[in-house]
C-alpha cells in the first residue's frame, strides 16, 4: 500500500475477504466482493459514455453506499467526482456545475426538482443519471470486468468545492497522495495520526456528508483500511445513537452540536453507545463542559479534536484523547488548542510578510504536508496565492506554543477590530460556553461611530433556561481585556450553520450591515 490511489481501494482486501461486509445502508449491506464488482461495472459504465482521462463528473444526492460505488468506479475509469453539497439552492447548484463543466451527472430522487428548474441551463451535461434504483439498473447493465486504471497517485481523484460563506465557491482539486499517503505514513513511523489507529477491526460510523472533505475522506479510509463503514443519510440522534448499538460502532467523526445531539438522545433512549472508542469532532472547538458531560455518558470512549480544510484533505493537527484528560482536570489553557500537527504535517504561524513568528505570537497558520491540494480548478492567480513556496496559507489566525500545540483564534475575515483592538470571536465564544445557561453562541462585529466596530453576541439559550443580556455581559467582564466585552447581546432560537456545523457568521452579521453599504468597519 506504499502507493495506494483510490482506483486500487477494495481491490486487494477482495482478494482476501471478499464476504466481508463494506458497507451498511439502512438494512442494504455490501459485500468487499460486491463493492469491487460495481466499482467495475461503475467504471466500465461510464467509459462507454466515451468520457475522457480527469474528466469532471459529479453527483448531487443525500449520503449513501451508492455514493463510494459511483466514486470507485469513476476512480477506476480515471475521472474526477465533484460531490455538490446537498443544501445548495438551485442557482448556487448551476454555479458550481457551470465551473467544472461535467458530461455525466448523477441526481438523488428528492433532487430531481432542482435540476428540473436550471435544466435548461445545464447544456453540457449530457448524462443524467437518478440514484437509487434507476441507477442500479443502468450499473447493472455493464461488464463487471477490472479495468486497468491510468489513474496516477498525483492526478486528480475528488474535487470538492468550498463552502461559499464568502466569496465564489472554488474547486479544490485532491488526489490520492493528498488523501492517502500521510496516513499511512503513521501506520510504520508511529506518528501522530487520528487516521493511524483504524483497522480492518472498526466499524465507522459516517454522520458528515460526503460533499464535504472530513465525510469522504474517513468513508474511503475505512474502506481502505479494510474497515465496515455506516453510512447515514442523514443525522437524527435517535437514529444514530440505536445505530451506534445495533451496527457496534467503534469509531465516529462528528461536530460538537452533533456530539450535543447524541448525549440528549441517549439520555431519551437509555441507550449507552458501549461500543464506541474512538469520537473524533471538528469544524468547532469544544466548550469544557460539553466535554466532560460526554466523557462522562461515554466512558469507553477517547475523544479526538481535529483542524483541517478541504485545501488539506484533512486533519493537519490532532488534540488527542490524552489531551481531552487533561482539558477535564483542569488544564483550562489546552481546551484552547485544536492540537499539536499530525503525521508528515509542517506548521508555522507567520507575519503580514511570511516571516515565521515566536511562539505565543498570533499570525496566519500556513502548513506543509503531502495533504495539501493540487490546487485549485481554473484558478491558477488564486492557487499561486494560497500556496507560496509550498506552504498552505489557510486564511485562520492563531499562534503556536512551546510545545508545539496550535492555538486558533479565528478566520482572518472574521476578526473584529474595535478601537484598533483586534478581537478573536473564538476567545470570547469558548468563555460564553462555559455558562451554565447558553446552548450556543456567536460573537461578531456591528457597526459602533465610536469605535468603528463592536462587540456583540447573538447567544441561544438552553430549554427553560432564563438570562438577561446584562448578566451574560457581567459574567464575560474580568475573563477576557475590556474590548473583548460584548457590548450588546441578542437572543435567538438558533444560528445558521453550514452542512459541517459551522457557523454562518456571515449571515449573522447581515442584518446589522446592510443599512451601511459594507460588511466591515
Amino acid at each position: 500500500m506504499a502507493e495506494l490511489t483510490l482506483a486500487n481501494v477494495a481491490r486487494a482486501t477482495a482478494k482476501t475477504r471478499p464476504d466481508q461486509t463494506a458497507l451498511v445502508f439502512g438494512d442494504r449491506k455490501t459485500s468487499v466482493h460486491e463493492l469491487d464488482y460495481r466499482a467495475n461495472q461503475v467504471a466500465n459504465g461510464l467509459m462507454s459514455l466515451g468520457v475522457t482521462d480527469q474528466e469532471r463528473i459529479a453527483i448531487l444526492d443525500n449520503s449513501s453506499d451508492q455514493f463510494y460505488e459511483i466514486w470507485l468506479g469513476s476512480a477506476r475509469a480515471n475521472l474526477v467526482l465533484t460531490p455538490l453539497n446537498s443544501r445548495l439552492s438551485a442557482p448556487e447548484v448551476l454555479q458550481v456545475l457551470s465551473d467544472c463543466l461535467p458530461r455525466v451527472l448523477f441526481v438523488g430522487p428528492s433532487f430531481e426538482g432542482l435540476i428540473e428548474e436550471i435544466k435548461t441551463q445545464l447544456t453540457f451535461v449530457e448524462h443524467f443519471f437518478v440514484t437509487g434504483s434507476a441507477y442500479a439498473r443502468w450499473r447493472d447493465e455493464h461488464s463487471a470486468i477490472a479495468v486497468e486504471s491510468k489513474m496516477l497517485p498525483s492526478d486528480d481523484c475528488l474535487q470538492i468545492y468550498t463552502s461559499g460563506t464568502t466569496g465564489t465557491p472554488k474547486g479544490v482539486r485532491l488526489t490520492s497522495d493528498n488523501l492517502f499517503l500521510a496516513p499511512l505514513s503513521s501506520l510504520t513511523t508511529g506518528e501522530r495520526s487520528p487516521c493511524g489507529d483504524i483497522s480492518s477491526d472498526d466499524v465507522v460510523l459516517l454522520c458528515l456528508p460526503h460533499a464535504h472533505v472530513a465525510g469522504a475522506m474517513l468513508g474511503i479510509y475505512g474502506l481502505a483500511m479494510g474497515s465496515r463503514v455506516i453510512v447515514t443519510s442523514e443525522f437524527v440522534p435517535a437514529e444514530i445513537a440505536a445505530t451506534i448499538d445495533k451496527e457496534h460502532v467503534t469509531l465516529t467523526l462528528m461536530v460538537p452540536v452533533m456530539i450535543r445531539g447524541l448525549l440528549a438522545a441517549m439520555e431519551k433512549t437509555g441507550l449507552a453507545c458501549k461500543s464506541l472508542k474512538t469520537i473524533l469532532y471538528g469544524a468547532a472547538p469544544m466548550a469544557t463542559s460539553l466535554l466532560r458531560h460526554a466523557m462522562e455518558a461515554l466512558p469507553n470512549s477517547g475523544f479526538g479534536q481535529l483542524y483541517g480544510l478541504t485545501e488539506t484533505s484533512g486533519p493537519i493537527t490532532y488534540l488527542s484523547p490524552e489531551d481531552h484528560h487533561s482539558i477535564v482536570s483542569g488544564n483550562a489553557d489546552l481546551a484552547l488548542s485544536c492540537g499539536a500537527a499530525t503525521a508528515s504535517v509542517e506548521l508555522r504561524v507567520v507575519d503580514p510578510y511570511g516571516l515565521p513568528l515566536p511562539p505565543g505570537e498570533i499570525g496566519e497558520i500556513t502548513c506543509r504536508s503531502s495533504q495539501v491540494m493540487k490546487g485549485y480548478w481554473k484558478r491558477p492567480t488564486e492557487t499561486l496565492a494560497a500556496i507560496q513556496d509550498g506552504w498552505f496559507y489557510t486564511g485562520d489566525m492563531g499562534y503556536l506554543d512551546a510545545s508545539g500545540y496550535l492555538f486558533i483564534y479565528d478566520r482572518k475575515r472574521d476578526m473584529i477590530i474595535t478601537g484598533g483592538e483586534n478581537v478573536y470571536p473564538a476567545e470570547v465564544e469558548n468563555i460564553l460556553y462555559s455558562h451554565p445557561a447558553i446552548q450556543d453562541v456567536a460573537i461578531i462585529g456591528v457597526p459602533d461611530e465610536q469605535w468603528g466596530e463592536a462587540v456583540k453576541a447573538v447567544a441561544v439559550l438552553k430549554p427553560d433556561a432564563v438570562l438577561t443580556s446584562d448578566e451574560l455581559i457581567a459574567y464575560v467582564k474580568g475573563k477576557v481585556a475590556s474590548f473583548k466585552v460584548p457590548k450588546t447581546v441578542d437572543f435567538a432560537s438558533d444560528l445558521p450553520r453550514n452542512a459541517t456545523g459551522k457557523v454562518l457568521r456571515r449571515l449573522i452579521r447581515e442584518p446589522y450591515w446592510n443599512a451601511q453599504g459594507r460588511g466591515v468597519a
